[in-house]
């Protein structure tokens, strides 16, 4: 195939990130204090690899203020800050370079009303990436996808597939689709996105079911799950219906799937709206994983632990994700990862544990 996308734990060449606008809904939330956590996560990336923030021009002192100094500003004007889902989908062409694939993003299916800024900036970043660009007419998050780098990829019903991102696209056409860009040969397809994402509590906030909240590759053939053990819990039969779709069948490759649960933080509502907590929803970086924490000892200790045994040559290091996650996201969903060239990384070798 033509185009291929490496897995996440492939090589970086650096993490995309944005800096939230003003008039933004992050800042709208919380008074902007909220911003202090996309400072502390990219100040625990640049500890592994380079940091590149979007900014909007008139926010960049203050910003170029707030963050590292070894992170690197690109002004470009922008509604919201969610670079996995604004960004491009990197993958590898035939030659093994870096090229971008353009989805087009419309606001999580019109979930949020400004989005025309942030619709530009997988082209803003191809070019300052000098990659190729691979337009595609599927409206498509980068949260909402998940790869092996073997030909597998995990999606959602609710997402693809929803009215208010391509309405009249059938099943086939959209795996059609995420073959033809990424490369993949197999499509698994979980039922829906955890209860909290899925917009029943805070009409306009979520993405109506994105993977990385769900299910994560930690290699080809074992994927990380949230799991939710109180039966009370609306997401506890969400989840087992995703465990059984997980488990029908086999990979691109013919195996079956070998599922490791990392049990939800027990702190899952704020101000009485339940959230999203997930540990799923972390970050590969070179040689470490940034992980979401919760000012949850139990759970945060056991997803580290479950990590650390996963990944037993990465450094893990946390961040407090409870300010993203009141704005809808998490560690993954503020960052991008841009993968070195299939040649580069041949020279250097893999940070993953194997």
């Amino acid at each position: 195939m033509a185009h291929v996308m490496p897995p996440e734990w492939y090589p970086h060449t650096r993490t995309w990130m944005g800096w939230p606008p003003l008039g933004g809904y992050i800042r709208e939330y919380n008074g902007g204090s909220d911003v202090d956590a996309w400072a502390a996560t990219a100040a625990a990336i640049v500890e592994f690899e380079p940091v590149t923030m979007l900014v909007s021009p008139e926010q960049h002192e203050q910003a170029r203020a707030a963050l590292d100094p070894r992170v690197e500003l690109v002004d470009a004007p922008l509604n919201d800050a969610w670079l996995r889902d604004i960004g491009p989908g990197f993958v590898h062409d035939e030659r093994g370079e870096v090229a971008a694939v353009d989805w087009v993003f419309n606001g999580w299916g019109h979930s949020s009303d400004a989005f025309d800024l942030d619709a530009q900036i997988a082209s803003t970043v191809a070019k300052q990436v000098g990659a190729s660009v691979i337009p595609s007419q599927l409206v498509n998050e980068g949260g909402g996808i998940c790869v092996d780098g073997e030909g597998t990829v995990i999606v959602t019903e609710t997402v693809q597939l929803q009215d208010k991102r391509n309405p009249g696209w059938s099943k086939a056409q959209v795996e059609a689709e995420l073959m033809r860009t990424l490369g993949v040969s197999r499509v698994i397809w979980l039922t829906r996105g955890l209860t909290g994402d899925m917009q029943q509590f805070r009409p306009g906030v979520g993405t109506n079911g994105h993977v990385d909240v769900l299910a994560a590759f930690a290699e080809p053939g074992v994927v990380l799950v949230h799991a939710q053990s109180d039966p009370q819990h609306p997401d506890y039969e969400v989840m087992r219906e995703n465990v059984k779709r997980l488990t029908a069948g086999p990979d691109a490759r013919g195996r079956e799937l070998t599922l490791v649960p990392v049990e939800a933080p027990a702190n899952h509502v704020v101000d009485g709206v339940p959230i999203d907590h997930s540990y799923i929803n972390f970050s590969f970086v070179n040689n470490g994983l940034v992980m979401s924490t919760y000012d949850d000892p139990i759970a945060d200790a056991h997803a580290r632990e479950t990590f650390a045994k996963l990944f037993p040559n990465l450094r893990i290091v946390g961040v407090d994700a409870r300010p993203i996650f009141r704005n809808g996201g998490g560690v993954h969903c503020i960052t991008a990862h841009e993968p070195v060239s299939a040649r580069k990384a041949n020279q250097g070798g893999s940070h993953h544990a194997e």
